[in-house]
């Protein structure tokens, strides 16, 4: 995307509006999407690196399918920020994760099964500067938050 219109989408993105409206429309057209070219394109990955994330329920037990944005890393792992578009509360998937983080990614057409390890002290710093300087709306999310965001490392086992 060229560059006037991505600092456009991320202007919209950081709004309080774009966080009512997003979590309900957002997954579910990147799952449809997801879907229709079998795990090979995710929506919003036109602006943000994206994965699906298949994780065991904290309560049910059961498989939960989310894409979300995710930033891959040069050693082959994952972070991905529980921003919840700038939200009170946590999501769902990262609730999922630390109840049972043993989970599984679709990246790029393939099926990977990882393990996911939560952030905290100065890795989660270094890993919450990279977050902001790919997405620079997460800054406006932690803001508003009111909580600290959440980040995991997505380790292949």
């Amino acid at each position: 995307m060229k560059a006037y219109g991505r600092r456009v989408v991320q202007k919209v993105s950081a709004t309080r509006g774009f966080a009512r409206v997003a979590p309900h429309v957002v997954p579910a057209l990147d799952r449809t999407v997801h879907r229709l070219t079998r795990g090979k394109l995710l929506l919003s990955a036109r602006m943000l690196p994206g994965a699906v994330l298949t994780a065991t329920g904290a309560r049910t037990g059961l498989p939960r399918r989310t894409p979300l944005a995710c930033l891959p890393e040069e050693d082959g792992t994952w972070l991905l920020v529980g921003s919840n578009f700038g939200r009170p509360g946590h999501p769902a998937w990262s609730a999922n994760l630390l109840k049972h983080p043993e989970a599984e990614i679709s990246w790029r057409g393939r099926d990977i099964p990882v393990r996911a390890r939560l952030l905290t002290g100065t890795e989660r710093a270094r890993a919450w500067a990279a977050a902001v300087r790919l997405w620079p709306p997460y800054a406006a999310y932690q803001a508003r938050a009111g909580r600290e965001i959440r980040l995991f490392r997505l380790e292949p086992r």
